[in-house]
């Protein structure tokens, strides 16, 4: 193991906690934002629905763009543009101004999103162990903090632009500072791809569907829990307001300790048994959430979520590195516009369940989708090589360098 890999991994996962703060500030600061603008309840949807399709429009974009450019540069530069599109959203004063800023933010997250998945991916390849989920887990603190920093802003009743801009002062040096030292492997991935026959040099779509829909199905239940659970704990349990807020910090704090201790389990038991349990796990607590006679039992439904949710997207990807080897960057930009398919399917359903049916029964819908990972659990299966056993393999000898060339 090189001190490359080693500062390789730290500035990744600086990156993954940095984006952590910078999305939840942007969406627990929803109402703040409506009101600076006077964007109405009608309007809303709109404008919030443009940030997820067109992230999925960056991610499609980052498909065709690593092709000549590294994933390293366009993470390099992508971060810094979703720092400065929030600091645009705080700071603006007209609608057009909230709309340019926010189709910035969505276009740059999903280029962001893509680039960080793919060196993920390609250093659990060198490490030759699951590191996905420390990755994940350093995006899910960095939510953590950037939810607190909003409420600070919110509970002093600060201006937007004066909660965001000390935050991108800090965080916008520090992440072009870090990224000097990111880590592309395209060499051991093309080294991979040529050991098995070519295999994995053309991303198939039909062998990436079964992880593309575990994708879709994970967003699913996250913006479930995003959207809906402080309302259900409130409207249909009989919270109060303030406690109607603590699941979703429960949520994702059980994310974050799902996550940091996640990568153990996979390299314990292995992937698929990993997956499979966070299935079971994450659709039990949306049963105890729907047959929750109170807020506390349906408070530990959501604990469950977080535990059971929180390991399933960070092994899609991985997943898509294995299945790919020698296409690893095009198949995780692919498989991450699912992650916003999910999003924007995912609240739209429930509310409209609703109200057509009943909440507790809308909580049914996710847990049957999250059981539909169980039938393709086997697709998070190491893929063999030709050294015999499955298990992936370290592959240091192309990756002695940063993406600056060290």
């Amino acid at each position: 193991m090189t001190d490359v890999l080693r500062r390789g991994r730290a500035s990744l996962a600086f990156s993954f906690l940095v984006q952590g703060v910078a999305f939840a500030l942007l969406v627990t600061r929803i109402p703040a934002i409506q009101d600076r603008y006077g964007v109405s309840d009608a309007l809303l949807p709109a404008f919030l629905a443009a940030v997820p399709i067109l992230a999925g429009v960056g991610s499609v974009t980052t498909e065709r763009l690593v092709k000549r450019v590294r994933p390293s540069r366009l993470l390099r530069w992508s971060q810094p543009v979703v720092l400065l599109a929030l600091l645009g959203v705080g700071a603006g004063e007209r609608m057009v101004e909230l709309g340019v800023a926010l189709a910035a933010f969505g276009l740059a997250v999903g280029v962001l999103d893509a680039s960080m998945n793919m060196l993920g991916v390609s250093l659990q390849r060198s490490y030759g162990r699951s590191i996905m989920l420390s990755f994940h887990a350093a995006y899910s603190l960095g939510g953590i903090v950037g939810a607190s920093l909003a409420w600070v802003g919110a509970h002093w009743h600060l201006a937007l632009w004066v909660s965001y801009l000390p935050v991108v002062l800090v965080l916008l040096p520090a992440v072009l500072v870090g990224s000097r030292w990111y880590v592309d492997d395209r060499g051991a991935a093309a080294a991979v791809g040529e050991e098995k026959g070519g295999e994995g040099q053309t991303v198939v779509f039909a062998l990436l569907l079964p992880l593309c829909l575990v994708m879709t199905v994970a967003y699913i239940g996250d913006s479930t829990v995003s959207n809906w659970s402080a309302k259900y704990l409130q409207d249909v349990l009989g919270s109060s307001e303030q406690l109607a807020t603590v699941p979703y910090n429960v949520y994702m704090i059980t994310t974050l300790l799902g996550r940091a201790i996640g990568d153990l389990g996979v390299r314990r038991f292995g992937a698929v048994a990993v997956v499979r349990g966070g299935a079971l796990v994450a659709a039990g607590g949306f049963a105890v959430v729907a047959a929750a006679p109170g807020a506390w039992v349906g408070m530990l439904g959501f604990t469950l979520l977080g535990l059971g949710l929180c390991v399933l997207v960070p092994q899609t990807f991985a997943a898509a590195g294995r299945l790919f080897p020698g296409a690893s960057d095009a198949a995780v930009a692919r498989l991450n516009v699912f992650n916003y398919v999910g999003f924007l399917v995912g609240s739209p359903l429930v509310g409209a369940l609703g109200d057509l049916w009943s909440y507790r029964g809308a909580m049914l819908v996710p847990m049957v989708l999250v059981l539909v990972t169980l039938v393709y659990a086997r697709s998070f299966a190491p893929q063999p090589d030709r050294y015999g056993g499955g298990h992936e393999r370290p592959r240091t000898a192309d990756v002695g360098r940063g993406s600056n060339g060290l």
